[in-house]
């Protein structure tokens, strides 16, 4: 391959002018990145060969907030558009090995790296600031993905045990798919909380929509009935298909006596409002 060169070239000026050679190179270097190029450009308008031949020209000029920077903010790009780690470890470690082919035709048109330890200095700093580069995607990266998870359990969470005002003094808990001891344990901590917070009265805990309960969730659902009663406040529950009511017999529960039973939640409210 032949390669633009003149005696007045440093590093960066050679990369420059060999600009699409370099790029050629580091394609052939990341044979399954390859043909992701345009996706990942589609995907998440992440220009893989610009933004790596600008780390190069960053690296190379010693640039180390301007490489922070970069790496940052691929690693936010890459973790909102949910694009695979792998490629972008073959990626940089490509960059890594075609700045060295570079590096090395450099020299060995030019002959500028004859001092060994020049030659050993320059190797400690562009490593280096290569690693910053990867230090930094993957700290945003991780930051990112963990600001997003929990923003999801706190979705999660709310969703899990969503408490809805029908008056001042009287809720609606609907149960919805499954109850797990992780969501039981979510409903005992957000619903007292809740009630103890916004004064509820009267909570109607609805199980039409409750698709399944596991052993461990029962006793957790327990305690829950429990701690509403002890907080005050009435409950009533309604919507229990004979499924569920199986699993309390078959592992012999009994809830508080103080609890309220309806056939429907229609008939609960409209019971309750009447007496009101």
């Amino acid at each position: 391959m032949k390669f633009n060169y003149n005696e007045d070239q440093e590093i960066k000026e050679f990369i420059i002018d060999n600009r699409v050679a370099f790029e050629g190179m580091l394609l052939e270097e990341a044979v399954h990145v390859r043909d992701k190029i345009e996706e990942f450009n589609l995907i998440g308008n992440i220009n893989l060969l610009e933004n790596a031949y600008n780390l190069v020209l960053s690296v190379v000029d010693n640039k180390q907030e301007a490489v922070t920077e970069l790496g940052t903010r691929e690693g936010i790009a890459w973790a909102t558009h949910k694009l695979t780690l792998a490629f972008k470890l073959e990626w940089i470690q490509a960059i890594r090995k075609t700045l060295w082919e570079f590096l090395y035709e450099f020299d060995r048109i030019g002959k500028k790296l004859n001092e060994k330890e020049e030659f050993y200095n320059l190797q400690i700093e562009i490593n280096s600031l290569i690693d910053e580069f990867f230090r930094s995607f993957f700290l945003s990266y991780s930051a990112y993905k963990d600001q997003l998870l929990e923003s999801k359990n706190k979705l999660v969470e709310s969703l899990s045990a969503p408490i809805i005002p029908v008056t001042r003094y009287v809720s609606i808990l609907p149960l919805i798919g499954m109850l797990d001891e992780f969501r039981g344990n979510i409903l005992e901590e957000k619903v007292l909380n809740d009630i103890s917070q916004k004064g509820v009265r009267t909570l109607i805990i609805d199980f039409s929509g409750l698709a399944e309960m596991h052993g461990d969730s029962i006793q957790l659902f327990i305690k829950l009935i429990d701690g509403i009663t002890m907080l005050g406040c009435k409950g009533i529950i309604t919507g229990m298909r004979p499924e569920v009511v199986s699993h309390f017999i078959n592992r012999d529960v009994h809830y508080s006596k103080n609890i309220e039973t309806k056939a429907t939640l229609q008939q609960a409210l409209k019971e309750f409002l009447q007496e009101k």
